[in-house]
């Protein structure tokens, strides 16, 4: 089965899908509740407010295939963020399956929100995910919002304050960086997601 990348209509799904092309994977783009619960892994990708997001993947019958999901499932950027429980963003629920809410990035004059650019990440603890990422390496970020470090914290990034930039709860991982833009460490990772056991 091809893994499926979640089409919400709230992420450049583009640069995913060919991100996944250049590593050989067979993907698709899909919001068909049926195929996504069918497939091997699925990659919930986004950009934007969280409390659409979330509308989006009820009105499409796509939140319950994914509470239910029981192989790997990588979430990325605000898909990180709908892992959680919820979001300050709208006062946003999420799909529950790691607990906590994504919080707003404080700003300053040299630390502008959105987040957007290449920061570093540190890494907490050892992962078949992180396979072969450096602590240190650099990835690409764009957000407003983020989540708290907890005990699903793989990797974090400071700005202004930590949060989680890799986490892990059961078969959910989530990233807040866009791995598909973040060079050889995300690529690294997105390989490791295809690779992992089903």
């Amino acid at each position: 089965m091809p893994t499926a990348v979640i089409e919400l209509g709230v992420g450049n799904t583009a640069s995913m899908m060919f991100a996944l092309e250049r590593l050989g994977a067979d993907a698709v783009l899909t919001a068909d509740p049926a195929e996504v619960a069918q497939s091997e892994r699925v990659i919930l990708p986004g950009v934007g407010a969280a409390a659409f997001a979330m509308g989006q993947l009820r009105k499409l019958g796509l939140a319950e295939p994914l509470r239910a999901f029981s192989r790997p499932l990588l979430g990325v950027c605000l898909g990180q963020q709908l892992l959680y429980e919820g979001s300050e963003e709208g006062d946003a629920e999420g799909l529950g399956l790691i607990p906590g809410r994504a919080f707003k990035l404080a700003s300053a004059p040299d630390r502008p929100v959105p987040h957007m650019g290449w920061n570093s990440l540190t890494v907490e603890r050892a992962d078949p995910l992180l396979e072969g990422v450096e602590d240190g390496g650099f990835v690409y970020f764009v957000h407003s919002f983020a989540c708290p470090i907890s005990g699903a914290t793989l990797a974090s990034t400071d700005y202004g304050a930590p949060f989680s930039a890799v986490v892990r709860s059961g078969n959910a991982w989530g990233c807040q960086f866009h791995p598909e833009r973040s060079s050889a460490v995300g690529a690294r990772i997105l390989k490791n997601f295809l690779e992992l056991p089903c």
